[in-house]
């Protein structure tokens, strides 16, 4: 951070300050502290008789790889309001009944994904801005090996599971990066009654 984005000063420090645990951005001339929180993605995976929505990606990261839609969740909005608007923007779907399916967190990049599902209203669905593609999938259909992110392949073999065992469940997990790319540090599932 270069300047306060308050009284627009230089003179920035990265320090622990009175009361906080972790060190953060402070001005040192108005005395503003600066936080950086993880950033909160939605997305829903969509069902329409048996099969799942998907989106190739147009933009990156991970251009030409399939995803459920998901992005940042935006100012003055629900989590299932952002779920939606997603949903709208990359395959100008309307999702119906979403109800929460997994949290994960991503702390090697500060990021907590909240997933949806649901059921994809009239199975409609087109490509939008930031789509190259969309389709509907059943579950040995699914471009596995070309899925954009580990947390969206990890939603959706949970997801996959709950249709099998006919019991959907709530799923959580912590992912980090070692030296062999992203894995599951730890994982949990409940059953609930939403």
């Amino acid at each position: 951070m270069n300047y306060c984005s308050a009284c627009g000063s230089a003179n920035i420090a990265f320090k622990t300050p009175p009361g906080d645990e972790r060190s953060r951005h402070v001005c040192q001339d108005c005395g503003v502290i600066f936080y950086r929180n993880p950033k909160i993605i939605v997305g829903c995976i969509l069902e329409r008789d048996g099969r799942v929505l998907l989106c190739k990606r147009a933009i990156e990261p991970r251009s030409g790889l399939w995803t459920v839609p998901a992005g940042f969740m935006e100012n003055h909005e629900s989590v299932v309001e952002a779920a939606a608007r997603e949903a709208m923007e990359e395959a100008r779907a309307t999702p119906d009944d979403l109800q929460l399916h997994g949290i994960y967190n991503l702390k090697h990049i500060s990021q907590v994904y909240m997933m949806y599902r649901g059921k994809l209203r009239d199975g409609r669905a087109e490509v939008g801005e930031e789509t190259l593609e969309v389709g509907l999938f059943q579950e040995n259909e699914v471009p596995w090996e070309r899925i954009a992110f580990p947390v969206i392949r990890e939603a959706l073999e949970q997801y996959f599971k709950d249709r099998a065992r006919g019991e959907m469940r709530l799923h959580g997990a912590d992912m980090d990066r070692d030296s062999g790319g992203i894995v599951i540090t730890e994982r949990k599932s409940v059953s609930y009654s939403p």
